[in-house]
């Protein structure tokens, strides 16, 4: 799960709030989450992506704060603690891509560049004053003594001086935009505030040094990367294998590569030689066309050029997230009445890593959206309890299709039949094997009311209500 959305409450309890809710969600099916950014932001306000000290979770004032948003480190540490009792793994949202709220400018020498193409130079030399200095005062060099420059960065947006926006790369000894990072805009390792260069050395050993002391020091099992297609491509790929020899292979990596674009995603996996997990992109704007096209979508394609059908061992998949949510920089939220479908396609389908949205499960108190808990969890507990074994794609209607899970001896009663249409209702003959003969099957959801019986060929007529999806598992004596 995906633990927060943009407008989680500034109360300084979420931390609280996980730690609460882990064992509910290790019941419901949920073995790992995803927290928003942990360290200390420009403000109490910020969600953590205006990021101003990695060495800092809500333990130094700072910024006017010393919790951050979400709650205090010892809150935090609480936090991971419950999940780990409950065997709930803790993904972090780690952002590396800049910085934010500096402590004091600096005087040096930028070329403007255009907005739409950063390899195109607009201004001659000239010197700004940029906000590129960040000393830490109130941390006063506990965790690190490393002090950040002007020279750390390759580029910043305003100029203090003469109080001017802009995108003002940074001059200096090999100093230029990296090259390794996604060409939109020419070349996208400019973002925002003041970008760090991961060509320099010196900020590459820091980084190193951060992300070892930022998982031994908190317990993190993992990380989710923000921002990855605009930091240089080389420096991630010697990031994964350095924290994977201090943390172990098993230390999860997800990456945030914002693109639907297919082979986009695959030109990155080839640079860390597809040792990351990417968030599927484009199978989200699947979900959302669908959405919005209703029964003119050929659900045939659902998985069609997006990662989770061409590299499915690379793929988390999700239906929403905080950038996709209403109201938001990339607003491209799916429909509630196709939310149930999305999830059942993430959650039962074979292939990728699905992750639950914050904001779908407990809702979102603005623009007041209501949460979706009582429609997610029965298809967490088929997921839990039925989806496994072999798969066996029913994509044979436009608006109607559907797949079979076989089982296997990982969970007694195993197997299920899933059915979905975006169209008028429909029912599907699927055959979920010879030996389920004579077993009673009903839909998990509620969806549908009539129970099946599995004939002598292994097979049943599946049923499934107009703009729906049903999710068929063994009747049990007791239910």
């Amino acid at each position: 799960m995906q633990f927060f959305e943009w407008h989680v409450a500034n109360d300084g309890d979420h931390w609280n709030r996980l730690a609460d809710q882990a064992g509910a969600l290790r019941e419901a099916g949920i073995d790992a989450v995803w927290i928003p950014p942990p360290t200390k932001a420009i403000s109490q306000e910020d969600n953590g992506y205006g990021i101003y000290d990695g060495y800092d979770t809500g333990e130094f004032d700072q910024k006017g704060t010393v919790r951050t948003k979400y709650g205090t480190r010892e809150d935090l540490e609480k936090a991971i603690a419950a999940c780990h009792d409950n065997d709930v793994h803790v993904y972090a949202d780690v952002v590396m891509n800049h910085k934010a709220g500096a402590d004091g400018t600096e005087t040096f020498a930028v070329v403007e560049v255009d907005p739409d193409d950063r390899t195109t130079v607009i201004s001659d030399s000239f010197d700004i004053e940029g906000w590129t200095m960040f000393d830490f005062p109130g941390r006063d060099g506990k965790h690190s003594d490393f002090v950040w420059h002007y020279y750390h960065f390759n580029g910043t947006d305003y100029d203090a001086a003469e109080e001017r926006d802009g995108i003002f790369r940074i001059l200096g000894e090999h100093k230029d935009w990296n090259d390794h990072v996604d060409d939109e805009f020419g070349n996208y390792d400019y973002l925002m505030f003041a970008n760090i260069d991961y060509d320099h050395p010196k900020v590459r050993e820091e980084a190193m040094r951060w992300g070892k002391w930022f998982a031994d020091s908190h317990g993190f099992d993992g990380y989710r990367l923000d921002a990855i297609k605009h930091i240089n491509h080389l420096f991630i790929a010697d990031f994964l294998n350095e924290m994977r020899e201090v943390h172990g292979e098993d230390f999860y990596f997800v990456g945030e590569f914002w693109h639907q674009d297919l082979e986009a995603m695959e030109s990155f996996l080839e640079y860390v030689e597809y040792s990351i997990d990417l968030f599927d992109v484009a199978l989200h704007y699947k979900f959302h066309e669908a959405s919005q096209q209703g029964e003119e979508f050929d659900m045939c394609t659902l998985f069609d050029d997006t990662l989770v059908g061409k590299h499915p061992l690379n793929a988390v998949t999700f239906v929403d997230n905080h950038d996709s949510q209403p109201g938001e920089a990339l607003e491209s939220w799916v429909d509630d009445w196709f939310k149930p479908l999305a999830y059942a396609a993430i959650l039962l389908h074979k292939d990728g890593y699905p992750c639950v949205f914050y904001g779908d499960y407990y809702g979102i108190e603005e623009p007041g959206i209501e949460g979706k808990k009582d429609m997610i969890d029965p298809l967490l507990a088929a997921r839990r309890d039925f989806a496994y074994g072999d798969q066996e794609n029913y994509f044979d209607h436009c608006n109607t299709i559907g797949w079979v899970r076989f089982g296997d001896d990982t969970m007694e009663n195993s197997g299920c039949a899933v059915i979905m249409t975006n169209g008028e209702p429909g029912s599907k003959e699927m055959c979920v094997g010879e030996h389920r003969a004579g077993e009673v099957w009903h839909d998990i959801t509620g969806n549908w009311g009539e129970p099946v019986e599995i004939d002598e060929n292994g097979c049943a007529e599946f049923h499934v209500d107009g703009g729906s999806v049903s999710v068929y598992v063994q009747k049990l004596d007791d239910e």
